[in-house]
Protein backbone atom coordinates (compact mmCIF):
# COMPACT_ATOMS: atom_id res chain seq x y z
CA UNK A 1 0.00 0.00 0.00
CA UNK A 2 1.37 3.42 -0.94
CA UNK A 3 2.54 5.61 1.90
CA UNK A 4 1.25 9.14 1.90
CA UNK A 5 1.87 12.62 3.21
CA UNK A 6 -0.93 14.80 4.55
CA UNK A 7 -0.99 18.26 3.00
CA UNK A 8 -3.27 20.90 4.55
CA UNK A 9 -5.50 22.85 2.21
CA UNK A 10 -6.53 26.46 2.56
CA UNK A 11 -8.87 28.88 0.88
CA UNK A 12 -5.88 30.69 -0.56
CA UNK A 13 -4.89 27.55 -2.45
CA UNK A 14 -8.37 26.93 -3.81
CA UNK A 15 -8.76 27.96 -7.46
CA UNK A 16 -11.68 30.13 -8.47
CA UNK A 17 -14.21 29.70 -11.26
CA UNK A 18 -12.98 32.85 -12.99
CA UNK A 19 -13.09 32.35 -16.74
CA UNK A 20 -15.87 29.78 -16.72
CA UNK A 21 -18.45 32.28 -17.98
CA UNK A 22 -22.19 31.82 -18.05
CA UNK A 23 -22.02 28.10 -17.29
CA UNK A 24 -21.03 28.91 -13.68
CA UNK A 25 -24.63 29.65 -12.73
CA UNK A 26 -26.76 26.77 -11.51
CA UNK A 27 -29.77 25.57 -13.44
CA UNK A 28 -32.17 27.82 -11.52
CA UNK A 29 -29.96 30.88 -11.91
CA UNK A 30 -28.91 31.21 -8.25
CA UNK A 31 -26.01 29.90 -6.21
CA UNK A 32 -26.52 26.66 -4.31
CA UNK A 33 -27.57 27.37 -0.75
CA UNK A 34 -27.39 23.80 0.57
CA UNK A 35 -25.13 22.93 3.46
CA UNK A 36 -22.26 21.40 1.54
CA UNK A 37 -18.64 20.39 1.65
CA UNK A 38 -16.13 23.16 0.87
CA UNK A 39 -13.05 23.01 -1.34
CA UNK A 40 -11.27 25.17 1.24
CA UNK A 41 -11.52 22.24 3.69
CA UNK A 42 -9.78 19.79 1.37
CA UNK A 43 -7.40 17.35 3.05
CA UNK A 44 -4.74 16.16 0.62
CA UNK A 45 -2.69 12.99 1.09
CA UNK A 46 -0.06 12.67 -1.62
CA UNK A 47 1.00 9.24 -2.77
CA UNK A 48 4.70 8.49 -2.40
CA UNK A 49 4.60 6.05 -5.30
CA UNK A 50 3.73 6.97 -8.88
CA UNK A 51 2.46 4.70 -11.62
CA UNK A 52 4.03 4.75 -15.07
CA UNK A 53 2.14 6.82 -17.65
CA UNK A 54 0.57 4.71 -20.42
CA UNK A 55 1.41 4.61 -24.12
CA UNK A 56 -1.29 6.79 -25.71
CA UNK A 57 -1.20 5.01 -29.07
CA UNK A 58 -2.86 1.81 -27.82
CA UNK A 59 -4.80 3.15 -24.86
CA UNK A 60 -8.11 1.36 -24.21
CA UNK A 61 -10.80 3.70 -22.87
CA UNK A 62 -11.13 3.74 -19.08
CA UNK A 63 -8.55 1.06 -18.22
CA UNK A 64 -5.72 3.18 -16.74
CA UNK A 65 -6.13 5.47 -13.72
CA UNK A 66 -4.11 8.29 -12.21
CA UNK A 67 -2.34 8.32 -8.84
CA UNK A 68 -5.03 10.04 -6.78
CA UNK A 69 -8.79 10.19 -6.22
CA UNK A 70 -11.26 12.50 -4.49
CA UNK A 71 -13.65 11.14 -1.86
CA UNK A 72 -16.39 12.96 0.09
CA UNK A 73 -18.66 11.18 2.58
CA UNK A 74 -22.14 12.18 3.73
CA UNK A 75 -24.43 10.98 6.53
CA UNK A 76 -27.95 12.07 7.39
CA UNK A 77 -26.82 12.88 10.94
CA UNK A 78 -23.50 14.58 10.26
CA UNK A 79 -24.06 15.99 6.77
CA UNK A 80 -21.16 16.39 4.37
CA UNK A 81 -17.68 15.59 5.69
CA UNK A 82 -14.44 17.21 4.58
CA UNK A 83 -13.35 16.31 1.04
CA UNK A 84 -10.21 14.21 0.74
CA UNK A 85 -7.73 13.80 -2.09
CA UNK A 86 -5.80 10.61 -1.45
CA UNK A 87 -3.89 7.86 -3.24
CA UNK A 88 -6.02 5.92 -5.73
CA UNK A 89 -7.27 2.72 -4.14
CA UNK A 90 -10.15 0.33 -3.58
CA UNK A 91 -13.30 1.34 -1.74
CA UNK A 92 -14.53 -0.39 1.40
CA UNK A 93 -18.32 -0.85 1.27
CA UNK A 94 -20.83 -2.63 3.51
CA UNK A 95 -22.20 -5.81 1.85
CA UNK A 96 -25.74 -4.39 2.12
CA UNK A 97 -24.74 -1.13 0.42
CA UNK A 98 -27.83 0.28 -1.35
CA UNK A 99 -25.85 1.18 -4.50
CA UNK A 100 -25.07 -2.50 -5.06
CA UNK A 101 -28.54 -3.84 -4.27
CA UNK A 102 -30.92 -1.17 -5.58
CA UNK A 103 -28.78 0.87 -8.01
CA UNK A 104 -28.91 4.02 -5.87
CA UNK A 105 -26.05 5.37 -7.95
CA UNK A 106 -25.14 7.88 -10.63
CA UNK A 107 -22.09 9.25 -12.40
CA UNK A 108 -20.82 11.99 -14.69
CA UNK A 109 -18.30 12.17 -17.51
CA UNK A 110 -16.08 15.17 -18.31
CA UNK A 111 -12.54 15.82 -19.46
CA UNK A 112 -9.41 17.89 -18.88
CA UNK A 113 -7.42 18.98 -21.95
CA UNK A 114 -3.84 20.23 -22.29
CA UNK A 115 -3.31 23.08 -24.76
CA UNK A 116 -0.25 24.01 -26.84
CA UNK A 117 0.92 26.39 -24.08
CA UNK A 118 0.84 23.53 -21.54
CA UNK A 119 -2.23 24.93 -19.80
CA UNK A 120 -4.96 22.52 -18.72
CA UNK A 121 -8.64 23.23 -19.24
CA UNK A 122 -12.08 21.86 -18.39
CA UNK A 123 -15.02 22.14 -20.79
CA UNK A 124 -18.27 23.62 -19.41
CA UNK A 125 -17.95 21.80 -16.04
CA UNK A 126 -20.97 23.49 -14.46
CA UNK A 127 -23.25 21.87 -17.02
CA UNK A 128 -22.02 18.50 -15.75
CA UNK A 129 -22.65 19.62 -12.18
CA UNK A 130 -26.19 20.76 -13.01
CA UNK A 131 -26.95 17.40 -14.60
CA UNK A 132 -25.35 15.54 -11.70
CA UNK A 133 -27.46 17.49 -9.20
CA UNK A 134 -30.60 16.58 -11.16
CA UNK A 135 -29.61 12.90 -11.22
CA UNK A 136 -28.88 13.03 -7.47
CA UNK A 137 -32.33 14.43 -6.72
CA UNK A 138 -33.95 11.64 -8.77
CA UNK A 139 -31.88 9.03 -6.91
CA UNK A 140 -32.75 10.48 -3.47
CA UNK A 141 -29.09 11.31 -2.87
CA UNK A 142 -28.10 14.48 -0.96
CA UNK A 143 -27.76 17.89 -2.59
CA UNK A 144 -24.34 19.52 -2.87
CA UNK A 145 -22.87 22.85 -3.88
CA UNK A 146 -22.01 22.45 -7.55
CA UNK A 147 -19.34 25.14 -7.69
CA UNK A 148 -17.60 23.61 -4.68
CA UNK A 149 -17.48 20.23 -6.39
CA UNK A 150 -15.95 21.82 -9.50
CA UNK A 151 -13.30 23.39 -7.25
CA UNK A 152 -12.54 20.02 -5.65
CA UNK A 153 -12.25 18.41 -9.08
CA UNK A 154 -9.91 21.15 -10.21
CA UNK A 155 -7.71 20.54 -7.20
CA UNK A 156 -7.64 16.82 -7.98
CA UNK A 157 -6.61 17.53 -11.58
CA UNK A 158 -3.93 19.91 -10.31
CA UNK A 159 -2.51 17.17 -8.08
CA UNK A 160 -2.42 14.74 -11.02
CA UNK A 161 -1.57 17.35 -13.64
CA UNK A 162 1.12 15.19 -15.23
CA UNK A 163 -1.59 12.64 -16.10
CA UNK A 164 -3.22 15.06 -18.55
CA UNK A 165 -1.85 13.83 -21.90
CA UNK A 166 0.40 16.16 -23.86
CA UNK A 167 -1.54 15.51 -27.05
CA UNK A 168 -4.39 17.13 -28.97
CA UNK A 169 -5.91 13.71 -29.67
CA UNK A 170 -6.04 12.54 -26.05
CA UNK A 171 -7.33 13.90 -22.75
CA UNK A 172 -7.85 13.10 -19.08
CA UNK A 173 -11.31 11.63 -18.52
CA UNK A 174 -12.91 12.68 -15.22
CA UNK A 175 -15.48 10.34 -13.68
CA UNK A 176 -17.44 11.79 -10.71
CA UNK A 177 -19.49 9.01 -9.09
CA UNK A 178 -22.17 9.20 -6.39
CA UNK A 179 -23.25 6.13 -4.40
CA UNK A 180 -25.89 5.47 -1.81
CA UNK A 181 -24.02 3.54 0.91
CA UNK A 182 -26.98 2.79 3.18
CA UNK A 183 -25.84 -0.30 5.16
CA UNK A 184 -29.20 -2.08 5.18
CA UNK A 185 -31.46 -4.03 2.83
CA UNK A 186 -34.41 -1.68 3.20
CA UNK A 187 -35.60 -0.05 -0.03
CA UNK A 188 -35.43 3.54 1.15
CA UNK A 189 -33.68 6.87 0.89
CA UNK A 190 -30.06 6.25 1.95
CA UNK A 191 -28.78 7.60 5.26
CA UNK A 192 -25.19 7.45 4.02
CA UNK A 193 -23.58 8.36 0.69
CA UNK A 194 -20.18 8.57 -0.96
CA UNK A 195 -19.20 10.96 -3.73
CA UNK A 196 -15.88 10.21 -5.36
CA UNK A 197 -13.93 11.19 -8.48
CA UNK A 198 -11.35 9.19 -10.42
CA UNK A 199 -9.23 10.19 -13.42
CA UNK A 200 -8.26 8.20 -16.51
CA UNK A 201 -6.13 9.24 -19.52
CA UNK A 202 -7.99 8.38 -22.73
CA UNK A 203 -7.60 8.41 -26.49
CA UNK A 204 -10.32 7.55 -29.00
CA UNK A 205 -13.48 5.99 -27.54
CA UNK A 206 -14.15 3.66 -30.48
CA UNK A 207 -11.77 0.98 -31.71
CA UNK A 208 -12.25 2.27 -35.27
CA UNK A 209 -10.95 5.70 -34.24
CA UNK A 210 -12.58 8.48 -36.25
CA UNK A 211 -14.20 6.21 -38.84
CA UNK A 212 -18.02 6.11 -39.21
CA UNK A 213 -19.77 3.65 -36.91
CA UNK A 214 -22.38 1.03 -37.81
CA UNK A 215 -25.66 0.76 -35.88
CA UNK A 216 -28.21 -1.96 -35.20
CA UNK A 217 -31.72 -0.50 -34.99
CA UNK A 218 -34.33 -2.77 -33.45
CA UNK A 219 -37.30 -2.14 -31.15
CA UNK A 220 -36.58 -5.39 -29.29
CA UNK A 221 -34.82 -3.48 -26.51
CA UNK A 222 -35.70 -0.06 -25.05
CA UNK A 223 -33.11 2.18 -23.42
CA UNK A 224 -35.51 4.49 -21.60
CA UNK A 225 -39.19 5.38 -21.27
CA UNK A 226 -41.25 8.36 -20.17
CA UNK A 227 -41.43 8.63 -16.40
CA UNK A 228 -38.20 6.66 -16.05
CA UNK A 229 -34.61 7.82 -15.58
CA UNK A 230 -33.42 8.10 -19.19
CA UNK A 231 -32.69 11.80 -18.70
CA UNK A 232 -30.40 11.06 -15.72
CA UNK A 233 -26.88 9.68 -15.87
CA UNK A 234 -27.47 6.57 -13.78
CA UNK A 235 -25.50 3.36 -14.04
CA UNK A 236 -28.62 1.25 -14.42
CA UNK A 237 -29.36 2.88 -17.77
CA UNK A 238 -26.01 1.67 -19.06
CA UNK A 239 -25.81 -1.73 -17.39
CA UNK A 240 -29.16 -2.70 -18.88
CA UNK A 241 -27.91 -1.78 -22.36
CA UNK A 242 -24.92 -4.12 -22.45
CA UNK A 243 -26.89 -7.19 -23.57
CA UNK A 244 -28.30 -5.31 -26.58
CA UNK A 245 -24.83 -3.99 -27.39
CA UNK A 246 -23.48 -7.53 -27.70
CA UNK A 247 -26.42 -8.52 -29.88
CA UNK A 248 -25.59 -5.58 -32.14
CA UNK A 249 -22.05 -6.93 -32.46
CA UNK A 250 -23.47 -10.35 -33.37
CA UNK A 251 -25.25 -8.61 -36.26
CA UNK A 252 -21.99 -7.04 -37.40
CA UNK A 253 -22.65 -3.59 -35.94
CA UNK A 254 -20.71 -1.55 -33.41
CA UNK A 255 -23.50 0.20 -31.54
CA UNK A 256 -27.25 0.16 -30.92
CA UNK A 257 -29.57 2.78 -32.39
CA UNK A 258 -32.19 2.99 -29.66
CA UNK A 259 -35.81 3.15 -30.84
CA UNK A 260 -38.92 4.06 -28.86
CA UNK A 261 -42.63 3.53 -29.38
CA UNK A 262 -44.70 1.81 -32.04
CA UNK A 263 -43.55 4.39 -34.61
CA UNK A 264 -39.88 3.54 -33.93
CA UNK A 265 -38.76 7.00 -32.85
CA UNK A 266 -34.99 7.46 -33.06
CA UNK A 267 -33.68 8.40 -29.61
CA UNK A 268 -29.97 7.81 -28.91
CA UNK A 269 -26.95 6.18 -30.55
CA UNK A 270 -25.25 3.78 -28.15
CA UNK A 271 -24.22 6.08 -25.28
CA UNK A 272 -24.47 9.20 -27.46
CA UNK A 273 -27.05 11.80 -28.44
CA UNK A 274 -28.09 11.64 -32.10
CA UNK A 275 -28.14 14.30 -34.84
CA UNK A 276 -29.52 14.12 -38.39
CA UNK A 277 -28.46 16.70 -40.99
CA UNK A 278 -30.88 16.58 -43.92
CA UNK A 279 -33.35 18.36 -46.12
CA UNK A 280 -36.54 17.88 -44.13
CA UNK A 281 -39.99 17.02 -45.50
CA UNK A 282 -40.55 20.72 -46.31
CA UNK A 283 -37.32 21.01 -48.29
CA UNK A 284 -35.52 22.96 -45.57
CA UNK A 285 -31.88 22.25 -44.75
CA UNK A 286 -32.10 21.19 -41.11
CA UNK A 287 -30.00 19.84 -38.27
CA UNK A 288 -32.37 17.83 -36.08
CA UNK A 289 -32.02 16.01 -32.77
CA UNK A 290 -34.69 14.43 -30.54
CA UNK A 291 -36.19 16.75 -27.88
CA UNK A 292 -35.50 16.47 -24.16
CA UNK A 293 -38.80 14.83 -23.28
CA UNK A 294 -37.59 12.71 -20.36
CA UNK A 295 -36.07 9.78 -22.26
CA UNK A 296 -33.11 11.67 -23.77
CA UNK A 297 -29.97 12.42 -21.76
CA UNK A 298 -29.25 16.18 -21.86
CA UNK A 299 -25.71 15.89 -23.18
CA UNK A 300 -23.20 18.72 -22.75
CA UNK A 301 -21.84 18.14 -26.26
CA UNK A 302 -25.44 18.02 -27.56
CA UNK A 303 -26.19 21.41 -25.99
CA UNK A 304 -22.93 22.85 -27.30
CA UNK A 305 -23.68 21.67 -30.87
CA UNK A 306 -27.16 23.23 -30.72
CA UNK A 307 -25.76 26.52 -29.43
CA UNK A 308 -22.92 26.62 -31.97
CA UNK A 309 -25.08 25.85 -35.00
CA UNK A 310 -27.83 28.28 -33.96
CA UNK A 311 -25.15 30.95 -33.63
CA UNK A 312 -23.97 30.19 -37.18
CA UNK A 313 -27.47 30.82 -38.51
CA UNK A 314 -26.72 28.90 -41.72
CA UNK A 315 -29.54 26.32 -41.58
CA UNK A 316 -32.53 25.38 -39.46
CA UNK A 317 -31.67 23.83 -36.10
CA UNK A 318 -34.49 21.86 -34.55
CA UNK A 319 -35.31 19.63 -31.59
CA UNK A 320 -37.96 17.32 -33.00
CA UNK A 321 -39.12 13.73 -33.17
CA UNK A 322 -37.63 11.56 -35.92
CA UNK A 323 -38.74 8.05 -36.84
CA UNK A 324 -37.14 5.27 -38.83
CA UNK A 325 -39.86 5.81 -41.44
CA UNK A 326 -38.73 9.44 -41.74
CA UNK A 327 -35.12 8.36 -42.16
CA UNK A 328 -35.93 5.62 -44.67
CA UNK A 329 -38.02 7.98 -46.79
CA UNK A 330 -35.34 10.67 -46.71
CA UNK A 331 -32.66 8.19 -47.75
CA UNK A 332 -34.77 6.99 -50.68
CA UNK A 333 -35.27 10.59 -51.76
CA UNK A 334 -31.54 11.43 -51.25
CA UNK A 335 -32.36 14.06 -48.64
CA UNK A 336 -29.97 12.81 -45.94
CA UNK A 337 -26.65 14.64 -45.74
CA UNK A 338 -25.10 13.29 -42.52
CA UNK A 339 -25.96 11.49 -39.31
CA UNK A 340 -23.76 11.49 -36.22
CA UNK A 341 -23.67 10.89 -32.50
CA UNK A 342 -22.26 13.28 -29.91
CA UNK A 343 -20.88 12.85 -26.42
CA UNK A 344 -18.05 13.66 -24.05
CA UNK A 345 -16.12 10.47 -24.80
CA UNK A 346 -16.23 10.70 -28.60
CA UNK A 347 -17.14 14.40 -29.16
CA UNK A 348 -18.65 13.71 -32.61
CA UNK A 349 -18.96 10.27 -34.23
CA UNK A 350 -20.33 9.92 -37.79
CA UNK A 351 -22.76 7.11 -38.62
CA UNK A 352 -22.08 5.18 -41.81
CA UNK A 353 -24.57 2.33 -41.78
CA UNK A 354 -27.77 1.27 -39.99
CA UNK A 355 -29.09 -2.29 -40.00
CA UNK A 356 -32.89 -2.05 -39.70
CA UNK A 357 -35.44 -4.80 -40.31
CA UNK A 358 -32.90 -6.83 -42.28
CA UNK A 359 -31.94 -3.91 -44.54
CA UNK A 360 -28.66 -2.01 -44.53
CA UNK A 361 -29.36 1.71 -44.70
CA UNK A 362 -26.25 3.49 -45.92
CA UNK A 363 -25.78 7.01 -44.58
CA UNK A 364 -23.88 9.38 -46.91
CA UNK A 365 -20.22 9.53 -45.89
CA UNK A 366 -18.12 10.77 -48.78
CA UNK A 367 -15.18 10.84 -46.41
CA UNK A 368 -14.44 9.22 -43.06
CA UNK A 369 -15.56 12.47 -41.45
CA UNK A 370 -18.40 14.23 -43.33
CA UNK A 371 -18.34 18.02 -43.71
CA UNK A 372 -20.62 19.17 -40.87
CA UNK A 373 -19.37 16.56 -38.39
CA UNK A 374 -15.81 17.56 -39.24
CA UNK A 375 -16.56 21.26 -38.76
CA UNK A 376 -18.24 20.62 -35.41
CA UNK A 377 -15.41 18.40 -34.28
CA UNK A 378 -12.88 21.12 -35.12
CA UNK A 379 -14.82 23.97 -33.49
CA UNK A 380 -15.47 22.01 -30.30
CA UNK A 381 -11.94 20.63 -29.95
CA UNK A 382 -10.45 24.05 -30.75
CA UNK A 383 -12.32 25.36 -27.70
CA UNK A 384 -11.47 22.35 -25.55
CA UNK A 385 -7.75 22.52 -26.37
CA UNK A 386 -7.55 26.31 -26.06
CA UNK A 387 -6.97 27.09 -29.74
CA UNK A 388 -10.14 29.22 -29.71
CA UNK A 389 -10.87 31.47 -26.76
CA UNK A 390 -14.26 30.81 -25.20
CA UNK A 391 -15.99 31.17 -21.86
CA UNK A 392 -16.86 27.46 -22.20
CA UNK A 393 -13.21 26.68 -21.41
CA UNK A 394 -12.15 26.82 -17.75
CA UNK A 395 -8.48 26.91 -16.80
CA UNK A 396 -7.37 24.49 -14.08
Amino acid sequence: MASSTAVPSSAANTPSLKGSGKDVSTSNGIEDSVHSFKAADLVIELSQTHKAKPDLTNLVFGTVFSDHMLTIEWTSNGGWQKPHIKPFGNLSLHPACSAMHYAVQLFEGMKAYRDADDKVRLFRPMLNMNRMAKSAERACLPAFDRAELVECIRRLVQVDLEWVPKSDSASLYIRPTFLGTEPSLGVKKPSRALLYVILSPVGSYFSTGAKPVSLWADSKYIRAWRGGTGDCKMGGNYGASIYAQYEAVDYGCQQVLWLYGDDHQITEVGTMNMFLFWNNEHGEEELATPPLDGIILPGITRQSILELTRKWGEFKVCERYLTMADLRCALKESRVKEMFGSGTACVVSPVGRILYQGENLHIPCQEDFPQLASRLMKELTDIQYGRTQSDWSVLV
